[in-house]
């Protein structure tokens, strides 16, 4: 069962209504007996009573009776003397004491009793139908109440686990609130015993990941500077080689184009670190889409003017609540990947547009775009359409989109990939929701 309050209340109530039950059908028998003992008792005292009776001439005529109860008076010869108005003329009992007898209709309990001071036998006869709905209606009425506080019983139960677990409520409502990269200890006041092992065991897990973390922030640290110094030792090398060698030469023109592509590679893979969700400690604020935009814009310009490409930006401010580090990333890399896979001469578009419910951000090209095969995987690390050797001859290393998807996460965005604006090229749109844009600072 999924829920836990659940399960204990129907656990409870079962084990409540079976006991109930047992103890009510241990009582209905107990009390059918006694009241069996009662009945029987009832028609002893009739019998010797009416056994005592003197037979006189009038007792011939047939007494009165109800419809439940009737009697038989035998005198000493064995005839019958006297009879209640419904009894038989034949013998209503055929064995001495109690037994139960068919006649009129009905089941009787009848009793046969001889008086051994006057030769009297009488045989007095009660309807156990009417018997039983007696006793029965005298045992229902100390049952029902019974079951009528079973619904009292169950909003008690409810009432009593629900306090009981509120400590869980507690817990759950603590590590809601937490914060991706909050992972200090737990602690909640009064813990029952029983809550105690699972914030113990919680808190060690949490000492592990923070612990984790911290080797993975000093490995980040650590391999920006080992691996940026070296690549740019290289690089220098390679710079005072050309004075060494042809201006064309194939061999260095290749390793240059290597490095790069090595040193790209490099802070695509600390970028790709440092903007997942989990690690990220972002810190949001106000900002506008089409002013970052704008400003990323006219630091690469040159880069676009390069391949002659136009570059507009068209919409509304866009305000959000983000990271200015991780949007300026998430732009930069969609920006770059649209400029590289763009034809010279090409068109690349930045649309900005709030709506009533999100704030959308769309960068699209008129370049080659992609099939729809391949479309499902542009998101996967180290995936790159047509590999090493694309077509448009730019390097990459397949993480740009990555963490461009990353960045989404973190801002609790969508990203979508469509055809560019006439069903040509290729379009990025992230949805911001409206509201994470506005939730996270009222």
């Amino acid at each position: 069962m999924s829920s836990l309050r659940r399960f204990l209340i129907v656990s409870i109530l079962s084990v409540l209504m079976l006991v109930n039950f047992i103890a009510a059908l241990h009582g209905y028998k107990s009390s059918m007996a006694e009241a069996e003992k009662l009945f029987d008792q009832k028609l002893t005292a009739m019998a010797l009573q009416l056994s005592s009776v003197p037979l006189r001439s009038q007792n011939n005529s047939p007494a009165p009776d109800n419809e439940h109860m009737v009697f038989q008076l035998f005198n000493a010869d064995g005839k019958l003397a006297w009879r209640s108005v419904h009894a038989p003329d034949q013998y209503i009992a055929a064995n001495e004491g109690f037994s139960e007898n068919n006649f009129n209709g009905y089941r009787w309990r009848t009793l046969s009793y001889f008086n051994f001071v006057n030769g009297h036998r009488i045989m007095i006869a009660e309807r156990m139908d009417l018997r039983y709905r007696l006793a029965e209606r005298v045992i229902l009425e100390s049952i029902v109440p019974v079951v009528v506080v079973l619904p009292v019983a169950a909003l008690l139960i409810w009432l009593i686990v629900g306090h009981g677990l509120k400590s869980l409520e507690l817990l759950a409502g603590i590590l809601r609130k937490k914060a991706a990269d909050d992972l200090s200890a737990v602690s909640i006041d009064n813990t029952p015993i029983e809550l105690t092992p699972v914030i113990a065991s919680m808190n060690s897990l949490l000492r592990r990941l923070d612990d984790s973390f911290e080797r993975e922030r000093r490995f980040s640290a650590d391999a920006a500077h080992e691996l940026r110094t070296p690549i740019s030792a290289i690089k220098m090398h390679l710079h005072n080689l050309r004075d060494e060698y042809p201006e064309h030469n194939s061999s260095l023109n290749s390793l240059e184009r290597d490095v790069d592509r090595l040193a790209h590679l490099v802070e695509q893979m600390l970028l790709l670190h440092r903007t997942t969700p989990d690690h990220y400690p972002a810190k949001f604020e106000s900002l506008s889409l089409a002013a970052l935009a704008s400003e990323i814009i006219a630091t690469n310009y040159a880069d676009f003017s390069k391949k002659e490409q136009s570059i507009e930006l068209h919409g509304d401010e866009g305000r959000v609540s983000g990271d200015r580090f991780a949007l300026r990333i998430m732009l930069q890399n969609l920006l770059n990947n649209a400029y590289k896979y763009t034809q010279r001469g090409g068109f690349i578009k930045v649309a900005i547009d709030t709506g009533p419910d999100s704030v959308r951000l769309t960068v699209s090209d008129n370049g080659p775009g992609i099939s729809a095969e391949v479309k499902s995987r542009v998101f996967e690390r180290f995936y790159r359409v047509g590999g090493d050797r694309h077509a448009s001859g730019s390097s990459g290393c397949g993480l740009g989109l990555s963490i461009v998807e990353h960045i989404a996460e973190l801002h609790r965005a969508s990203i979508s990939m469509s055809e560019g604006e006439g069903g040509i090229g290729l379009a990025f749109t992230v949805v911001f929701p409206l509201s994470f844009v506005f939730g996270e600072l009222t």
